[in-house]
């Protein structure tokens, strides 16, 4: 929700869950992250209460580093090279 009010208030035509899931599928398309790194960063929860109960880390580094990736990728000429519209995320003030 938090990510929604932030593209609302720079007035932004664009929806949280659609860049959620180009995220998610460039995460699984060009990266060799792994799949739990991936929903943790998307704040995915786990719903096997056996596997919660162990999972004890939030795999921050290894999160940061998943977004400095993609940061990379969504300011890259490779982008425009697949067909990509990406919009740049600022206000319009």
């Amino acid at each position: 929700m938090a990510f929604l009010m932030a593209l609302r208030r720079m007035k932004l035509d664009i929806t949280a869950h659609g860049f959620r899931s180009s995220f998610r599928d460039w995460a699984a398309e060009r990266t060799n992250t792994p799949r739990d790194v991936c929903e943790a960063a998307l704040a995915h929860s786990v719903k096997d209460k056996t596997e919660a109960a162990y999972n004890r880390t939030d795999l921050f580094e290894k999160r940061r580093a998943l977004m400095d990736a993609w940061q990379v990728w969504c300011l890259s000429e490779a982008v425009k090279k697949v067909g990509g519209n990406v919009v740049a995320i600022r206000s319009k003030a």
